[in-house]
């Protein structure tokens, strides 16, 4: 009998997580490396968010917590859900964590019992399958296609449901690919699950402000209120704000809910740090000007690469709707061999290849539960990006 848990074997370190630490071991090592693995916002945290981090250290606000939030940010997170999504919750259908991914981990571990199944549009955020396996359920993926936009279709939903069910996780914008839904797109799919009554869904809004080209921003529960009640909308201030490092994340919900994912967290995390909490209040009642202001440059910085990678050879980039996030299908490039004599067997071939031969770091779409693709974060600077993908394009030239 082994010493580590059956459960813990079940998964696999975030690959995200993993191609940006060999990026970085690989720099540290002296090699010129362009990581494009991390979905993380170069801009800097707002100043006026930072300041209130520094009032709350000089007032002596760094004491222990509610466990999932104080009375004020709940409050301001409510008025946030009022004002942005037309979403009534009450303080105590809140929940505040450490990040999004410990609000989406309480809510899983808190009602998954196993063999329960979680359905997850793929290709699809790296940790979802993860947490879903480590809850014992069992993650079950809906394929969906390059030529629809990455976008879920109602008959795919509908034929992935059993009586097993027991969420679908559904995230617009989405990482990987950054696919955004029309309240029209998400109303048919809102029509499958009404018709399903014991299926909940958990909706992760966390880039719901990165939507380009005049979209406009919809969440489930606001587009049909008959599943407010099974509904759990998750957001929080990593991307839009660009405070990654801080770790905050919150989700409205039903109380049955939101009471059961309290008692994990105390039992695991208790409180999130105090001091950001304080910042969280002025993040989301405060100036949001900013977002606008970076968003044009990330549109800037899509358009970039997105034309510069559907001039390289064998790769096929669709223009994404938000996030910051392009997944081009590599499928062009599969059995090649590259420079140095590599064979292209899969996606994960390709983006170690890549990284060796062109010090270019990004993820591979195995990662993402759909092959043969790969994920680039553009949010860094143009002048990167263009260098990035003239190596890519070099890459892809040179393979035979």
């Amino acid at each position: 009998m082994g010493f580590i848990a059956d459960s813990l074997n079940r998964i696999q370190p975030s690959a995200t997580i993993a191609v940006s630490t060999k990026a970085r071991q690989l720099k540290a090592a002296g090699r010129d490396v362009i990581s494009l693995s991390a979905g993380e916002p170069d801009f800097d945290t707002p100043d006026n968010i930072k300041q209130a981090a520094v009032k709350a250290l000089s007032e002596g606000k760094t004491k222990y917590t509610d466990v999932d939030g104080t009375p004020e940010l709940k409050a301001a997170i409510v008025r946030k859900f009022k004002r942005e999504n037309n979403l009534d919750y009450k303080p105590n259908q809140i929940s505040v964590g450490t990040g999004g991914k410990q609000v989406l981990y309480n809510a899983l571990l808190a009602t998954l019992n196993p063999g329960d199944e979680v359905i997850i549009p793929a290709p699809c955020w790296v940790s979802y399958a993860d947490i879903v396996m480590l809850a014992d359920g069992k993650p079950v993926f809906v394929e969906t296609k390059l030529e629809d936009g990455f976008r879920l279709k109602p008959e795919a939903l509908e034929a992935a449901i059993t009586p097993k069910t027991k969420w679908v996780i559904f995230n617009s914008p989405s990482n990987p690919t950054g696919a955004a839904y029309s309240k029209d797109e998400i109303k048919v799919l809102t029509d499958v699950l009404m018709r399903h009554p014991n299926v909940w869904i958990l909706t992760d809004d966390i880039y719901e402000h990165l939507l380009y080209d005049g979209l406009k921003f919809h969440t489930i529960a606001e587009v049909e209120p008959g599943l407010f009640d099974r509904t759990l909308t998750v957001n929080g201030l990593s991307k839009a704000y660009c405070m990654t490092g801080w770790r905050l994340g919150y989700a409205g919900g039903p109380v049955v809910l939101i009471d059961a994912m309290r008692k994990l967290q105390s039992q695991s995390t208790s409180n999130p740090s105090s001091i950001t909490q304080a910042a969280a209040v002025e993040a989301l009642d405060g100036p949001q000007d900013f977002i606008a202001r970076n968003n044009a440059k990330f549109v800037e910085r899509r358009d970039l690469v997105v034309s510069m990678l559907n001039q390289a050879s064998g790769i096929k980039c669709p223009k994404p709707e938000g996030a910051f996030y392009v997944y081009p299908s590599c499928a062009g490039v599969i059995g090649k061999i590259s420079a140095s004599g590599k064979l292209i067997a899969n996606d994960e071939d390709f983006a170690t290849a890549l990284l060796e031969e062109e010090g270019v770091a990004v993820v591979h779409g195995a990662a993402f539960a759909s092959s043969p693709a790969f994920r680039i974060s553009y949010a860094t600077s143009k002048e990167v990006l263009e260098e990035a993908c003239r190596r890519i394009q070099r890459f892809c030239g040179n393979l035979r």
